[in-house]
């Protein structure tokens, strides 16, 4: 605001001056087109007195000058006018009188109401009046046969333009630069409200990371410690199948440790573009039937179950197997942990545009338009206020986007909230 208001202050000074400017230039204008218009009307006369007094019919000269315009005269005659006599008169009186501008002058016929013939006259300190082109168009001589009658002749001055009609326009050249400055500082000032609103979002992510984090690696450690607690404390010399419990629990909790921190870890080698593929054949068929039995046996506690629907007639790929094995697992555990009834999960692959398309449906609880576009973002959940009924970091779509771009696919989502989430996954065919 500081700086449009230093430029509309200046920019009214400006105007200001501008205008005085304008008003005097004006006056000076009408001084001199005033003063030209004079000496150009006594050149003209001359001219014509000279014409006349040689002529054999000698008519009467007044009202014979008209200005049709500041710079532009008319002379009517009645007689042959040759034109190298036309111009060497024309160049004498305007000497005489101090007209020392390019002029351009032409016989008119009446009858044909056409030029019969015309010349420009440029005016140097060197050779005063001259020709503006060397050719022999340009150039007039006592040879040239003449033999056609002139009615008038016109006498126009390119030169001579109004300076007050170029301040006047100029009036309207600092709006335009007020109007630049103003667009500069809006797309500046949107720019840093962008980037403020982008570091804002950033920290609120890092924020609920944070506090994932914290609350995904408390209760293992929890479990942890209260199980050695009872290990030390206890004795189980008659009790070995108590001993075996709690040392499963602590046994499972750090296995549960260390895959969260396995995550972490692998996301940050991403991140340091450290990740190594180890590319080879696999047949996403093959892998899918693999993945759902141990996805049966070990994740769905809530029952449900996975549905296979090979259709793809090419199911052959070049990938890494332990990555894409880790890509269908996040998002079968995905469909899992957001579905608030019995999860029905269908896995549908096709072929389509030299590729193969793997569509993972569930019946979830979706998720709304405006999540979409940041599902994939590092850190990243859908927001839920208070509640954490549901684990994770926030890294499983990330690590799923990160992997299929890095395998030359595309990875898409489509979702309806309270009815389930489609992801659509694109990898090139072998």
């Amino acid at each position: 605001m500081s700086i449009l208001f230093v430029q509309y202050y200046w920019i009214k000074k400006t105007i200001a001056t501008q205008v005085k400017e304008v008003a005097i230039q004006e006056k000076e204008d009408s001084l001199n087109i005033k003063q030209f218009s004079e000496q150009a009307h006594i050149a003209l006369r001359n001219v014509l007195q000279e014409i006349s007094s040689h002529a054999s019919d000698s008519s009467d000269l007044y009202g014979a000058v008209k200005q049709l315009r500041s710079n532009y005269f008319s002379v009517d005659i009645n007689e042959e006018l040759h034109p190298y006599y036309l111009e060497t008169l024309l160049k004498r009186e305007f000497y005489d009188q101090s007209i020392h501008q390019n002029f351009q002058y032409g016989i008119y016929d009446c009858f044909t109401d056409s030029i019969v013939f015309g010349n420009l006259i440029k005016f140097t300190k060197d050779s005063l009046y001259a020709p503006v082109s060397d050719t022999l168009t340009g150039i007039t001589s006592p040879q040239l046969s003449w033999k056609k009658d002139g009615h008038y002749f016109t006498v126009y001055f390119p030169d001579m333009v109004n300076k007050s009609m170029e301040a006047t326009e100029m009036l309207g050249s600092p709006w335009i630069f007020m109007v630049i400055i103003v667009s500069v500082v809006l797309l500046f000032f949107a720019f840093a409200v962008s980037i403020i609103v982008k570091q804002k979002r950033l920290s609120e992510v890092k924020t609920d990371f944070i506090n994932n984090m914290t609350h995904e690696l408390k209760t293992p450690i929890s479990t942890i410690a209260l199980s050695s607690d009872m290990l030390m404390r206890g004795d189980f010399s008659n009790d070995p199948e108590k001993l075996q419990r709690y040392a499963s629990i602590i046994f499972k909790e750090n296995k549960r440790l260390e895959n969260q921190v396995e995550r972490v870890l692998n996301v940050a080698k991403m991140d340091k573009e450290t990740l190594h593929l180890k590319k080879d054949g696999l047949n996403i068929h093959e892998l899918l039937e693999e993945v759902r039995e141990n996805f049966e046996f070990t994740q769905t506690d809530k029952g449900g179950d996975i549905q296979l629907d090979l259709q793809a007639s090419e199911a052959n790929i070049i990938a890494d197997p332990v990555h894409i094995s880790n890509v269908v697992y996040n998002l079968l555990d995905n469909a899992v942990k957001y579905c608030e009834v019995e999860p029905n999960i269908r896995v549908r692959t096709s072929n389509a545009d030299n590729g193969l398309l793997l569509e993972i449906s569930d019946n979830g609880i979706g998720i709304r338009r405006e999540n979409l576009k940041q599902i994939f973002d590092k850190f990243y959940r859908v927001p839920t206020g208070n509640i954490h009924n549901v684990k994770g970091f926030g890294l499983g779509l990330y690590y799923v986007k990160i992997i299929i771009e890095q395998h030359g696919g595309r990875v898409q989502v489509k979702s309806t909230p309270g009815k389930g989430t489609v992801f659509t996954i694109w990898l090139p065919l072998k």
